[in-house]
């Protein structure tokens, strides 16, 4: 009989820190028995076994005890296939060669089978143990030992001369891991020589010494060849595809182009090619005040590179949306400066294009620029926000001043990245820092880098941490050609506004701006949590391998993002449209305030 329920308050107790409760007993479950189970075909598998080992050890075979019949040692109902057919499956029963050269076993071959068995083939799961296999070569002087290797499925260490070489499928493993835990070499090599030793192999050396870390040095080559080779093969692809499209979009509008029958004049075609870099061209007048309208809607296509990095910004074809409707697109800036280089980790020969990071020249040359233009006196302008509380947001924030050394430079070179991300926090660019503080020059070239490949019309809206700063400085120099300053508004980000006057955050705060909608700004933030596994592995790098990490680690996270786009905008039109605007409609109705009077 099952004990009698006993409430939480009578249980038993006992004295000294405070009251110790026991857990109740649970009564046991009623449908439960204490039958014996036998499990199908365990019987015979313990025959089997026994006569196995009577043939190892050269006894005669086992036979069953007369009183065990072969239906409770094997129970043919458990293992019956309903979808089995006898009739049916006799052609598709291997012959006895045909199983040994795929390594199947017949069910024929059971010790206890009889004609009353299905016929079965199961496959041979034995697993094979580590082994050496010599592998016959052929080759001649018209291929190198590299292109050997490639052909049988190995990738050598080094370009010429490699002393070793690894697989193929164990470099491809790795490229996802590596997109997962970022470098991840010193563990692949360690553990590699953690197994062989575990089975008995060691490496030697001609001494017959044996090698503390063999494959270390020669498995972080291979990786990085082998990656870079596959960087260059997709970019080819790519290349290919994109050359394929503008023919395309060149017959079109050809065909736009012919002259018609009709008696009004035909209207020139537009070019849907980007215009060319504007980031050299040094405005002589004024910049067009933000409170100008803007043209309307327009025909133009954005670059290639940027249609790649987020389809769902830079896929349109019509652009010049006013700033009171949102803009064309959002973008958000931040630097980090926790991604940082030790000097004494030295540099390394230039092995590797980044397909993200601004070239150090492009960003030299934009520090000139600004130099060249804070020699001028500053313009008369009429600001959105008195200077003495822009003042005061300067001098809040250590982003905004350009001479505040975060970073010690005696022992770090490179002491940091600013990156640009769009409104899905998919990264479009980055810049890096070697300067002890964060100037305005790396901003300043994102924003003119990203101008060049978009659009003549289109309108941007860029959130920073010290958007407010940035945008005066823009309206005092002529450092941005003044189509651009046209195009293009300042924000604040929706975590850092708070920091800011109340008078700039009426001006500047994303949630207090018309137009912006769900625009936070604070996608950098996620990009550098996702990021955060290199800090250690970049400072100890080379110079070179650092950029190659970074640009490689993004390029990854870039892909993953894209993948999950379509489920990153249907997640914010539920939970921020949808949800968060039936909270607020339920709570104006509730006080009775209409949409009007806010």
């Amino acid at each position: 009989m099952p004990p009698r329920f006993c409430p939480r308050a009578a249980q038993q107790v006992t004295k000294g820190l405070g009251r110790h409760f026991q857990s109740p007993r649970r009564p046991r479950d009623k449908t439960k028995t204490q039958t014996l189970v036998h499990i199908p075909g365990q019987a015979a598998k313990r025959r089997r076994l026994i006569t196995q080992l009577n043939q190892l050890e050269g006894k005669s075979p086992f036979s069953p005890p007369p009183d065990v019949s072969l239906t409770d040692a094997f129970d043919l109902d458990q293992l019956e296939d309903p979808d089995f057919d006898d009739q049916s499956s006799q052609g598709f029963v291997p012959s006895d060669a045909e199983m040994e050269d795929e390594g199947q076993v017949h069910i024929d071959d059971h010790p206890i089978a009889s004609a009353q068995c299905k016929h079965r083939v199961l496959p041979n799961q034995q697993a094979q143990p580590i082994d050496f296999i010599s592998t016959t070569v052929t080759s001649c002087k018209c291929a190198t030992t590299a292109q050997i290797l490639v052909h049988h499925g190995f990738f050598p260490t080094a370009p010429s001369q490699p002393r070793m070489a690894v697989s193929v499928e164990l470099l491809s493993f790795y490229r996802t891991l590596f997109e997962r835990s970022c470098d991840a070499i010193n563990a692949l090599a360690f553990a590699l020589h953690t197994y062989y030793i575990c089975q008995g192999y060691r490496m030697v050396n001609k001494n017959k010494e044996a090698i503390q870390e063999p494959f270390w040095r020669g498995l972080g080559f291979v990786v990085q060849w082998y990656n870079i080779l596959q960087v260059e093969v997709e970019r080819n692809m790519e290349a290919a595809i994109q050359r394929c499209h503008d023919q395309i979009q060149n017959a079109k509008r050809l065909d736009q182009c012919q002259p018609t029958t009709t008696t009004e004049p035909s209207t020139p075609c537009r070019s849907l090619s980007p215009r060319k870099s504007d980031t050299h061209m040094l405005p002589t007048t004024p910049s067009m005040p933000l409170s100008q309208p803007i043209a309307p809607l327009t025909r133009g296509s954005c670059s290639p590179t940027l249609t790649q990095h987020c389809p769902a910004c830079f896929g349109g074809v019509t652009f010049g949306q006013s700033f009171v409707e949102g803009g064309d697109l959002h973008v958000t800036m931040d630097g980090n400066f926790h991604h940082r280089h030790c000097r004494s980790a030295g540099d390394c020969p230039l092995f590797y294009d980044p397909a993200y990071f601004l070239p150090k020249s492009q960003v030299d040359a934009m520090e000139a620029h600004v130099e060249a233009q804070h020699k001028r006196p500053a313009k008369s302008r009429k600001p959105l926000v008195p200077d003495e509380t822009l003042d005061s947001c300067e001098a809040s924030y250590e982003a905004a001043d350009g001479n505040k050394q975060k970073t010690c430079m005696d022992s770090f070179n490179d002491t940091g990245i600013m990156a640009l991300i769009c409104r899905h926090d998919i990264l479009l660019f980055f810049a890096n820092i070697d300067s002890p503080g964060e100037q305005q020059k790396y901003s300043l070239a994102l924003i003119a880098h990203l101008f060049s490949l978009l659009p003549q019309n289109a309108t941007v809206v860029v959130l920073y941490d010290v958007g407010c700063t940035l945008d005066r400085t823009l309206s005092s120099y002529d450092i941005l050609p003044p189509d651009i300053n046209g195009r293009l508004r300042f924000a604040t980000m929706a975590m850092h506004a708070y920091g800011h006057e109340w008078a700039c955050q009426l001006a500047y705060n994303p949630h207090l701006s018309v137009g912006l909608g769900l625009s936070d700004g604070e996608g950098n933030e996620r990009l550098w949590s996702r990021m955060i596994r290199l800090i250690g592995i970049e400072r100890s790098s080379s110079r070179q391998r650092r950029i190659w990490l970074i640009d490689r680690q993004a390029a990854a996270v870039g892909a993953e993002m894209r993948m999950d786009l379509g489920d990153w905008i249907k997640h914010r039109l539920q939970r921020g449209v949808r949800d968060q605007g039936k909270v607020v409609s339920n709570t104006l109705d509730e006080y009775g305030i209409p949409l009007e009077e806010l």
